[in-house]
């Protein structure tokens, strides 16, 4: 009865009639169903926001676990190969200690002059000068620049440089360049920077 009372009394208010300044007369089944209504539309726009919510926490945990397993997998597959990095770390200290083997910690400078003089005699070049130049520092060894005139032909040229290439420390040849000697039309001028190289030491 109390129901069909307040349908009856919402059937005949007429909504044109109501202000929203004057909400406090309102009829009271009015006022009941402004409240339901407002009351729904809360609950629904809390929900909408909480399930946005967990739908971003969601997708978050979703690509924390991708990247997991990815690192999982990774770490797994070096923990597979550990046998053979540490074969490889023993090569690579191997390969180390021989090119340390020739990277002296002094450039044996009088020694390395007198080997590249007897190389390009032996080659039939005539030595005319070898200067040294300023050492260059790099981030582990240290250069030495050696500049190198020498006349002869081309085949003499070529024994010098693979006498050198051959020597048992590293020294390698670079900016040559070949020119006709003036003073003999048969022969050439042979210019060449050759670099030794010595381990820099802690504290260069």
């Amino acid at each position: 009865m109390a129901s069909g009372s307040v349908i009856d009394q919402l059937k005949e208010i007429d909504i044109n009639e109501l202000e929203f300044s004057s909400i406090g007369v309102w009829p009271l089944p009015v006022r009941i169903a402004l409240l339901v209504i407002i009351f729904l539309l809360v609950l629904m726009g809390a929900y909408y926001f909480h399930v946005q919510e967990l739908n971003e926490t969601h997708a978050q945990l979703q690509a924390q676990e991708l990247s997991l397993r990815t690192s999982f997998e990774e770490k797994a597959f070096e923990s597979a190969n550990v046998e053979a990095y540490r074969g490889q770390m023993a090569e690579l200290e191997t390969s180390f200690g021989a090119l340390l083997a020739q990277l002296p910690s002094d450039t044996e400078v009088p020694g390395l002059l007198e080997d590249i003089t007897e190389i390009g005699y032996g080659s039939s070049l005539d030595i005319q000068s070898i200067n040294l130049e300023p050492e260059v520092a790099g981030e582990f060894y240290v250069e030495l620049p050696i500049k190198i005139i020498a006349s002869g032909g081309y085949h003499d040229m070529g024994s010098f440089v693979s006498g050198v290439s051959g020597l048992p420390r590293i020294v390698t040849l670079h900016d040559y360049t070949i020119k006709s000697d003036d003073d003999n039309a048969r022969s050439l001028v042979f210019e060449v920077t050759a670099k030794t190289y010595r381990y820099k030491a802690q504290g260069e």
